[in-house]
């Protein structure tokens, strides 16, 4: 991953910051966007592409065109005589400055054609019975536990909105069961929307051909099920709300970014909220706010002296795998364990930890405990099998709370909030914005109870 990957796009490209679903389309009919509910489709690249956009055109739709990254700069220049409203390029595994140069290439001499990223290493998003954990370069299954175990894109998308600014994070999942033949479900639909909706991601959102079939055939049954996610669909974020920038007290710091891995996946899951850094973004980076900083890199000296004023300053950093000399190794140590060292830095310390982290659903539960109470940007109470993302605005204070919920079936929470809030409103896609919660403000803490998250939610958050 280039390092000036985000200052290049930031020159020649900027985009709008609000969620979109994307729909892939692959039959020969469609019905109209009017009846779909959704404005954007995409054709995969092939020699009949002409007339499904034309047609598609005409139903109301602004069309894009799914590329491999070969055949991008011909696309390109087919899409912007044709009048497409962009191509969609599959960001490749192995990604280089000139995959960068290319595309920052492609928006220069095409500047009226849309060129977006994609990233097509989405889960399906649900619950399972297990775990993946990863030692050294091996990957074991845990057994089921009585703990919901949660398939979430919320790593990706925190991965991609720091790796792809300034464009919003485009994924994409294809349906574990379509293999055995069965479809997606209503679930699988509404969960992908509302997560794409409340991570304040874009969403190209894999039809599968039978139900394509039955909503062009007006099926009773299509039209059902396609029912039920229209008002997911329409639940995006407003453009001042998707403008909010994520709220975070844990900095993470990777060597590269990897979705997969499972400690971005359990702090996540643990509703800790947290913000990716590389180690050169330390050397420039403000890191005032965060009160723990994993360290899942190796620091070099210049970010080590960065990390150990961040401790002196009141913060606690976490290095893990720590093999080396380091400053902080100059002041009083204390040995909590056999792999763990803490050291006195200021107002904080540093913990080391010689091992890799080999338990993260553990690690994670002591990364929350590491922050503590007073410091908690927010708790949930029954919210075993749901996901809260706060969002803040410019000066620090919460706004949002966006809320995915999982099991299935409808939960109540009780949720605590850091700072003290007047309003308290509820908006949920059955019934629109905005129910008044009663909020009760203690210790600089807002608690309220959220009445009813059948799969998403937003709560609207003004202060005092």
């Amino acid at each position: 991953m280039a390092i000036g990957k985000a200052v290049l796009f930031l020159l020649v490209f900027s985009l709008p910051t609000w969620s979109s679903v994307y729909v892939h389309w692959s039959t020969s009919d469609v019905p109209p966007a009017s009846s779909l509910g959704v404005n954007d489709i995409v054709f995969s690249l092939d020699g009949h592409i002409s007339p499904l956009v034309t047609a598609a055109r005409k139903r109301g739709y602004r069309v894009y065109v799914e590329v491999p990254l070969q055949q991008a700069k011909s696309a390109a220049e087919q899409g912007t005589k044709a009048g497409w409203t962009g191509i969609i390029v599959d960001t490749p595994e192995n990604e280089s400055r000139e995959f960068d140069g290319l595309v920052a290439k492609l928006r220069s001499d095409y500047p009226k054609l849309r060129v977006l990223f994609l990233n097509r290493n989405g889960k399906q998003p649900g619950m399972r019975g297990s775990i993946v954990i990863k030692r050294g370069d091996v990957l074991e299954v845990s057994s089921p536990t009585a703990q919901p175990w949660i398939d979430t894109n919320l790593a990706l998308v925190k991965v991609e909105q720091r790796s792809r600014q300034p464009q919003v994070p485009l994924f994409t999942s294809t349906w574990a069961d379509q293999a055995q033949q069965k479809g997606a479900t209503v679930d699988d639909y509404s969960l992908a929307v509302a997560e794409a909706d409340a991570f304040h991601a874009d969403l190209l959102l894999q039809v599968d051909e039978h139900l394509q079939q039955g909503l062009t055939k007006h099926d009773a049954n299509a039209w059902a099920l396609w029912s039920e996610v229209r008002p997911l669909l329409k639940f995006s974020p407003d453009a001042a709300d998707a403008a909010l920038q994520p709220a975070a007290n844990v900095a993470v710091i990777v060597d590269n970014f990897d979705a997969s891995d499972e400690v971005l996946n359990l702090l996540g899951r643990h509703n800790i909220p947290y913000q990716i850094f590389l180690p050169a973004d330390l050397k420039t980076a403000e890191l005032k706010g965060f009160n723990v900083a994993v360290v899942l890199a190796k620091p070099d000296g210049e970010t080590a002296e960065r990390l150990n004023r961040l401790a002196a300053s009141g913060a606690t950093v976490v290095v893990v795998d720590a093999h080396g000399s380091y400053p902080w190794q100059s002041s009083q140590s204390t040995r909590v364990n056999e792999h763990t060292t803490s050291y006195a830095s200021g107002n904080g310390k540093v913990l080391e930890f010689s091992e890799p982290v080999t338990d993260p659903e553990t690690f994670a539960q002591d990364v929350r405990r590491l922050v503590g109470k007073q410091n908690a940007l927010l708790r949930l109470w029954n919210g075993l099998t749901t996901l809260a993302v706060p969002y803040q605005d410019r000066s620090g204070t919460m706004k949002l709370l966006e809320f995915v919920n999982y099991a299935g079936d409808p939960v109540r929470l009780q949720v605590q909030v850091k700072g003290s809030f007047a309003s308290v409103r509820y908006e949920t896609p059955e019934h629109g914005c905005c129910q008044s919660l009663e909020p009760v403000s203690h210790d600089g803490f807002t608690e309220f109870v959220v009445p009813d998250v059948r799969v998403t939610g937003r709560v609207h958050l003004e202060a005092k």
